[in-house]
This record gives C-alpha cells, sequence and structure tokens, in this order.
C-alpha cells in the first residue's frame, strides 16, 4: 500500500522525483490555461504517447488507473449534453483525464522516499511551525492514496454488480469509506513498525 511504483522498468524510473514533479506541476498549469478542445486533445495523444514509450504493458497498466475516473467522464458528459455545451464539456474532460493521467505516470515511475524526500525539501522552511518530514509524508501519502481509492473503488463497484442487476450508486459509498479506514489503519501500523512518521 506504501507504493503503487510500476515494477515494469522503464526510462522514466531513473529520471530524479524533483524534476518529475516539477514537470508535472508545470504540465497541469499549463492544461489549465488550455481551452480548445483541440490543444487538448493533442495534448492527450502525446500522455499516450508518453505511456507507449514505456511499452504496452505499462500503457495497459496506466489506462486501467483511468477507468475509475467513469463516473465523473459520465457526469460531466451528460450534464454538458443537457446544456448544449459540447465543446466545453470536451475541454473539461480532456483536461481531467491528461491531467490524472500525467499524475499516475509520475506516481508509477517514482518511488514513495524519493517523493519524500523531495517534499521533505520543500517544507523544509516551515520546520519553527511543523516537522518537515511529516508534512512531506502528508503530501507523498495524498499523492499515492488517490490512484489507491480510485481501484478500490472500482473493485466494490465490480463486487456489487456480481451479486445484483442494480447499479451500485451511492450503495458502494459506505464499503468506500469504510476501505479507506482499513487502508488508513493499515498505513498507520506499517508507518509505526518503521519507526514513525518523525
Amino acid at each position: 500500500m506504501l507504493t503503487l511504483t510500476s515494477p515494469v522498468e522503464t526510462w522514466a524510473h531513473r529520471w530524479p522525483a524533483g524534476p518529475k514533479l516539477a514537470l508535472l506541476a508545470l504540465a497541469t498549469t499549463g492544461l489549465l490555461l488550455l481551452s480548445a478542445p483541440v490543444l487538448l486533445a493533442g495534448a492527450a495523444l502525446a500522455t499516450a504517447g508518453l505511456y507507449m514509450t514505456a511499452g504496452r504493458g505499462f500503457a495497459r497498466t496506466g489506462a486501467r488507473l483511468l477507468w475509475p475516473l467513469w463516473p465523473f467522464v459520465l457526469v460531466v458528459g451528460l450534464w454538458h449534453l443537457w446544456t448544449a455545451d459540447l465543446t466545453g464539456g470536451a475541454a473539461i474532460l480532456l483536461r481531467m483525464l491528461t491531467a490524472v493521467a500525467l499524475a499516475n505516470f509520475v506516481t508509477m515511475t517514482t518511488r514513495l522516499s524519493d517523493m519524500l524526500a523531495v517534499f521533505q525539501g520543500l517544507a523544509r522552511p516551515l520546520s519553527p511551525l511543523l516537522p518537515p518530514r511529516r508534512l512531506a509524508l502528508a503530501f507523498a501519502l495524498v499523492i499515492r492514496f488517490i490512484p489507491v481509492m480510485l481501484q478500490r473503488m472500482a473493485q466494490i463497484e465490480a463486487s456489487w454488480r456480481a451479486r445484483s442487476p442494480r447499479p451500485p450508486r451511492w450503495r458502494v459509498l459506505v464499503p468506500g469509506v469504510l476501505a479507506a479506514l482499513d487502508d488508513a489503519d493499515r498505513v498507520a501500523e506499517a508507518l509505526r513498525a518503521r519507526g514513525g512518521a518523525g
């Protein structure tokens, strides 16, 4: 649970965490500044090409990590169909999918310890108020847990569909929250076993 680094070794695994996180910040900022669907589609294709440079197996794993976003895609798509704003809807969906895919790429190719070191360095000016290691660990765990929880929700929904013909909808919220609490408890135990966050 403490790591989502892909076991498939790629060229991106050899890049330091700092430059990768900086490029991710620049790329997501650029996506927010773009509004034309054509440009955003180009960014999405470039992201897909980035995954393909790491191999088909790596790209398939990256595509699976995007699958849990389908409820958001459905809601945003239906809303913009209803409001007849197809251009705006396409821009939002392309921006969201590309940003998450880029974040997943960094997550899959960066060790948690390397991310922790970067965040710890950035948090050093706040040391009089908060221990940098704790703040860095919090940032790193948030980045790691987003795809984990999306994947867990997809598993819960799949389990529901295997047992009931009705759509899951709100019924998966309670199991999802319980799974999140269980995962948090396991991570806390793992951290305590390793000496804590301090």
